[in-house]
């Protein structure tokens, strides 16, 4: 497993072997031994699996507060899309700053978002499959999100010129990051 670091503090990229064949391939995506011994010492409790049936589709985005902060560790089962963190811990040197790499099944990929970072992701394939672990489970109570398009956080999406997001209702009414008063602080 190659473990890359980011701009980000704890924001890693994780390329996995392959190994292939004419059948295709198998890669090890997760062992929390191998992991453990480079420092990622991560407890997942959740499995998440979305589908994202057309290009240009966004989701983010969003954050689990504490006590239910979650770091995820994304990756595309399928198709392609490009995978967003932005720091949002009070006091951080890197705060509103965003790192976005492109995921998909070709390359394997996989991005470890630890808690603290809004997630956000779009498709840039049609019928993209989203594969997320998560240290914490879902609680609605707990669920929060910043709008994809603030222009203080100035994220490239990448969309072609003329084309619309395709969004939810929760995630087209996000408020700005300058209006979160967010509950992480960094603890550098």
């Amino acid at each position: 497993m190659q473990i890359t670091t980011t701009k980000l503090a704890g924001v890693l990229i994780l390329s996995p072997a392959r190994f292939g064949d004419a059948r295709g391939f198998f890669s090890e995506s997760w062992n929390r031994k191998t992991l453990a011994a480079q420092g990622i010492t991560l407890d997942f409790v959740q499995d998440n699996h979305s589908l994202s049936a057309q290009i240009g589709t966004i989701r983010g985005l969003h954050f689990q507060s504490p006590p239910h902060a979650q770091a995820k560790l994304v990756r595309c089962g399928r198709g392609c899309m490009f995978d967003v963190a932005v720091d949002i811990r009070r006091g951080s040197p890197t705060y509103g700053q965003w790192l976005g790499e492109e995921l998909s099944d070709q390359n394997g990929r996989q991005l470890l978002i630890p808690a603290g970072f809004l997630h956000g992701f779009i498709t840039r394939a049609p019928d993209t499959e989203i594969i997320y672990k998560c240290t914490d489970y879902y609680a609605p109570a707990c669920d929060g999100a910043v709008r994809f398009d603030d222009p203080d956080i100035g994220i490239d999406w990448g969309l072609p010129a003329g084309v619309a997001p395709i969004l939810s209702d929760k995630d087209a009414a996000a408020p700005l990051l300058r209006d979160l008063d967010t509950p992480f602080v960094f603890e550098g």
